[in-house]
């Protein structure tokens, strides 16, 4: 640990440079959360001190603690050499504004569904009731959770087959006083769940071969099966198109992200008329389908 950073770098100012100064040099990647060296500083040193991410310039030059500065710079040591993401040194990140505890056993939020949850999924729920929703691969229970506050009269199930990472989302719905709404179930896909489910939000694993063996290495430090869906990314979304038929309400939609891999379901399922969403906030390759264009384009799915 550098003795010289921490007896001459003392306010939040000063230690914001510095962050800025160690990712340059190390050349680490942002994709977390963030999209810059300086949200990536801001993020790591706002959470580590307990101060707000926004309205925060009038504690940028605040003096840090002894104590403060040695773990700051502990953190930012492990960003720059180590390439560990931030919201694994912070234990939190946000998404759709919600805050989420995430730890290694789960990956980072960061899904566009999202932007189909924040618009309540319209024009395909046409405003009708949502009854059942269904989290599938939920790891940390963000996108799931988040439906739950979008949906409030929905109960919500996450579907994940790891069970630290069920034990992370039940943190999580313990942490949005959401237990008697969502409930989190260890299962291999639907192998455990009961539908029908008005809503199913799929983010399955969906990185392919080449693109796992390229990958920075900060992705490095999330749960590879969380990532790796075979050569084309597809392993686990072809049993999910062929399975949610039978977990669909008969007026429910799927929502898949499939991200990259988005040409090679297109390639695989050329007759399936996928919805593409259009996405504002970054990301790609979230598609809607309704249970009876399911149901119709069984014979390509099952053969």
């Amino acid at each position: 640990m550098s003795t010289e950073a921490i007896e001459q770098l003392q306010t939040v100012r000063d230690w914001l440079r510095y962050a800025v100064s160690r990712f340059t040099q190390a050349g680490v990647w942002c994709g977390h959360g963030t999209d810059s060296h300086w949200d990536d500083a801001v993020q790591l040193l706002m959470q580590t001190l307990h101060l707000p991410m926004d309205n925060n310039v009038q504690f940028l030059d605040a003096r840090l603690t002894r104590s403060e500065r040695e773990q700051v710079l502990e953190r930012i040591e492990r960003r720059a050499r180590d390439r560990v993401p931030v919201p694994y040194l912070t234990g939190e990140a946000f998404f759709m504004g919600l805050p989420f505890h995430v730890d290694e056993r789960v990956l980072i939020p960061r899904s566009p569904i999202g932007e189909f949850l924040a618009t309540e999924g319209e024009p395909w729920l046409a405003g009708r009731p949502v009854e059942r929703i269904l989290d599938l691969c939920a790891g940390s229970g963000c996108i799931g959770i988040a439906a739950a506050h979008v949906f409030p009269e929905a109960h919500v199930d996450l579907g994940e087959v790891s069970p630290g990472a069920v034990e992370v989302a039940e943190n999580n719905i313990r942490r949005h006083d959401l237990e008697g709404q969502v409930r989190a179930v260890t299962s291999d896909l639907f192998d455990r769940l009961d539908g029908p489910y008005d809503l199913i939000l799929a983010n399955p694993p969906y990185v392919d071969a080449g693109d796992m063996a390229s990958l920075p290495p900060e992705y490095r430090h999330e749960p590879e099966l969380g990532l790796a869906a075979g050569n084309d990314g597809l392993e686990l979304m072809r049993r999910i198109l062929r399975e949610a038929p039978a977990y669909l309400a008969e007026d429910g939609v799927l929502v898949g992200e499939v991200g990259n891999s988005q040409p090679a379901l297109e390639a695989a399922f050329p007759g399936v008329p996928f919805t593409w969403l259009e996405i504002e906030n970054g990301g790609h390759g979230v598609f809607v389908v309704d249970a009876q264009t399911l149901a119709q384009a069984a014979p390509l799915l099952n053969g």
